[in-house]
């Protein structure tokens, strides 16, 4: 048994959980279609380019949950499950996660994007372990900042080597599947990493270092 790590936008799914959430509240006018689309597109194209200020982003897109009740934020959820996420669930990503599933490997996604958004998507695609970016809650609700170490770049190694660590286990055997350069640096940490429909720059990267590129599209 080994461990199956697998990222989840644009690879899981074909898309990312995190922007289409801000557009879907933009395009039911939960938050402003103009100003806030247009600075959630920019954030974007800075991860797409590797250059996301992650503090600055989170203060950003975790502001409506600081100010929305959980009933609310759950409703939304499941409408934008129904709507978004199911449309972009992956049949070959779901089928790559029954052949790691059969082999008794621990299954885990670990993703930059919010647990909030990310744990339906997780319990949904039947995986029990998540590692996400955390948002931080007080009195049952949200408080629209994050806590601990955001999952994303160096801070995935950082969240993975602790949650290793708490549940004693290694990454002897570990596969990891990402389409982005921003998770290079877990890249290089697995025995088997694998580049799924890559960005260029990942595309180049595993190319130069004969790491398997599979597409799931």
């Amino acid at each position: 048994m080994a461990l199956a790590l697998f990222d989840l936008d644009n690879t899981l799914l074909g898309g990312d959980s995190d922007h289409a959430w801000g557009d879907w509240l933009c395009e039911r006018g939960i938050l402003d279609g103009v100003t806030y689309k247009a600075r959630n597109d920019a954030f974007y194209q800075d991860y797409l380019a590797g250059r996301l200020d992650i503090a600055e982003y989170l203060n950003f897109t975790l502001e409506i949950l600081g100010r929305t009740e959980m009933s609310q934020l759950e409703a939304w959820h499941a409408q934008f499950m129904s709507e978004c996420i199911e449309p972009i669930i992956l049949a070959k990503g779901q089928a790559l996660l029954d052949e790691h599933r059969q082999a008794g490997d621990t299954l885990v996604i670990i993703t930059a994007t919010n647990r909030f958004v990310t744990a339906p998507i997780a319990a949904r695609l039947g995986v029990e372990h998540l590692l996400a970016t955390e948002c931080e809650m007080a009195g049952g609700r949200y408080t629209g900042r994050t806590t601990d170490v955001p999952c994303f770049r160096e801070g995935k190694v950082t969240r993975l080597n602790r949650w290793l660590a708490e549940q004693g286990l290694s990454l002897e055997g570990a596969s990891f599947y990402s389409d982005s350069m921003n998770d290079l640096p877990l890249l290089e940490q697995v025995s088997r990493p694998v580049a799924v429909d890559p960005d260029p720059k990942l595309n180049a990267e595993a190319l130069k270092r004969g790491w398997p590129v599979i597409s799931l599209r």
